[in-house]
């Protein structure tokens, strides 16, 4: 038995941001260093703690081993007359990982806490943007520990309340205007995952108990619970008491299935995001300063597509299966769009923000092919982009900082006054691109390969849109480092060690997922065998 198993560690992880949000409320505001270290330590705790329980998590046992659960709020409605039983709606503090969250949480952990150091050289009002921050950090980290449905809606919308302030308040020029634009667009994402999550919970988040006073039909949002019930309608059923009143508790017909799935499709569709609801997106990546970025870039769109794949695909795959073609169509735009667009930008930030439409593409293709080699390159592909994407923002952000622009026309022959940067930017952005031995290589090709067993015709289509990720991503990265120099960036200085830090942490994950893979895919792997395994032994026979 490991130490971290008997210790409440998803909940100390949960916990470090906001106690270190606490401390900053107490700290004066005058005090700039100590706000700074404070948040700073805030997210390094995270991490360590990721980084061990990571190491420490057993791919065979799941992550049951470090499962908290506690009763939240349990609210009695009434008696039902046909079977006798109590109705209670009950909210549980439920948190978990397994294969599929732990390495999101991994990377969430990791970037956040070199975003916290990007942003230290936040000037206007420190204490209140770090107290956003850590808000923002716990948010995050619930998200993909949360194992209750309404739990997960309640630290999702942390996050997009967060994430209003920190745009509308230290963004650019047209920071309010695309806050309310990224509130609305996440407001409605978010209106259309609620109703589903309440739908899903009114129909399979139940169980029937037998309690001192009586027979207990207990109605939340229990992700085990209404994963079950999804599989087996009669797993979680009391048949003689329920057919004491001849009484059916569950009961979703094929219309219901599909509304919901529908739903869910859009609502985190809107986050990952799937176009055409995608035009927010370009506006926060280029209005929103660069540590936010890193993170709205690197985890935020992961969010999206972290709750498509656990409660859409994974719990209606019938209808996942189905609209299969539909999801790869939209992926195969997603890619083919973006990296177009890409190609025609001169402003190096929406190249960027065009290219993280492009490959969450390459994530909705890995999911169209439903099988174990497709979702696990869907998975990859999410944590390599966080890596990639928060290394290039966080280039951007020095790059701005020193020349005042990120148009490529104004930018050229930096490779001579900056060395060091100019080789992350490359090496980065040879990531991107899927240069092998680096981790952008290995979740394309997965997600490709997945889908290459059912369809063929989309995946060659799919192999023009990464020719197109070379051209654009090669244009604009030796077009900043090499060429001419303007005049005004030859005494430019190149990074100092708080900036060199966090680019060279982010660059080693990157390298070690390219070179060893196994790190992130035996972990996966484990996770979505037993979720194929488990939906084809209950499902095969319709």
């Amino acid at each position: 038995m490991s130490l971290l198993s008997d210790i409440p560690v998803l909940s100390i992880l949960l916990a470090a941001p906001m106690l270190g949000l606490l401390v900053l409320l107490l700290i004066p505001k005058e005090r700039q260093r100590w706000i700074t270290v404070t948040a700073v330590i805030a997210t390094i705790i995270p991490l360590v703690l990721s980084i061990w329980l990571y190491a420490d998590y057993d791919k065979h046992k799941g992550g049951e081993t470090y499962a908290e659960d506690a009763s939240w709020l349990e609210v009695p409605v009434n008696n039902d007359l046909q079977s006798g039983a109590e109705i209670v709606f009950s909210f549980h503090y439920s948190l978990s990982v397994d294969g599929l969250s732990m390495p999101l949480l991994l990377l969430t952990a990791i970037v956040t806490a070199m975003a916290a150091l990007a942003a230290i050289h936040v000037k206007k009002r420190r204490k209140a943007f770090f107290a956003w921050f850590l808000l923002l950090a716990a948010g995050m980290l619930g998200v993909f520990m949360a194992r209750d449905l309404f739990l997960f809606f309640i630290f999702f919308e942390i996050t997009l309340i967060a994430m209003y302030f920190l745009v509308g308040i230290w963004g650019y020029y047209n920071r309010e205007r695309t806050a309310n634009q990224f509130l609305i667009y996440n407001g409605i994402g978010s209106a259309l995952m609620l109703i589903a999550f309440v739908l899903l919970v009114s129909t399979a988040g139940f169980r029937m108990e037998e309690t001192a006073g009586g027979l207990e039909m207990i109605y939340s949002g229990s992700y085990a619970d209404i994963a079950r019930n999804l599989a087996d309608p009669n797993a979680w059923v009391n048949l003689s008491a329920a057919a004491a009143g001849g009484f059916n508790p569950f009961e979703m017909s094929g219309a219901m299935a599909w509304t919901i799935f529908i739903l869910l499709l859009v609502g985190f569709g809107i986050k990952l995001p799937v176009f055409p609801f995608h035009t927010w997106m370009l506006k926060v990546h280029t209005e929103a300063p660069p540590a936010i970025v890193m993170i709205h870039s690197g985890v935020l769109l992961k969010m999206g597509a972290y709750g498509l794949l656990r409660f859409g695909l994974l719990l209606f795959p019938e209808q996942a299966r189905e609209w299969a073609v539909v999801l790869a169509t939209l992926g195969l735009v997603n890619l083919l769009y973006g990296a177009v667009l890409a190609f025609r930008q001169t402003e190096f930030k929406l190249v960027l923000a065009y290219s993280s439409i492009s490959h969450m593409g390459i994530v909705l293709l890995g999911f169209a092919a439903f099988n174990e080699i497709g979702l696990q390159g869907a998975v990859f592909q999410l944590v390599s982009h966080g890596l990639i994407s928060a290394l290039l923002f966080l280039i951007v952000g020095s790059l701005y900082e020193r020349t005042g622009t990120t148009e490529l026309p104004r930018l050229g022959g930096l490779a001579r006054s900056m060395p060091f940067m100019s080789g992350m930017l490359l090496t980065a952005g040879l990531a991107s691109l899927g240069l092998p031995g680096l981790s952008g290589f290995v979740g394309e090709l997965l997600s490709l390969l997945g889908l290459f067993e059912s369809m063929r015709w989309l995946t060659a289509a799919a192999v023009i849109g990464i020719i197109l990720t070379a051209a654009y991503v090669l244009r604009s990265v030796l077009g900043i480092t090499f060429g001419a120099q303007r005049e005004e960036h030859i005494a430019l200085k190149d990074a100092r060690f708080v900036e060199a830090l966090p680019m060279i942490v982010l660059l080693a994950f990157i390298i070690l997922l390219g070179c060893y893979p196994s790190v992130l895919t035996d972990t996966v792997q484990i996770s979505v065998g037993g979720f194929m395994d488990q939906l084809f032994a209950t499902r095969s026979g319709g």
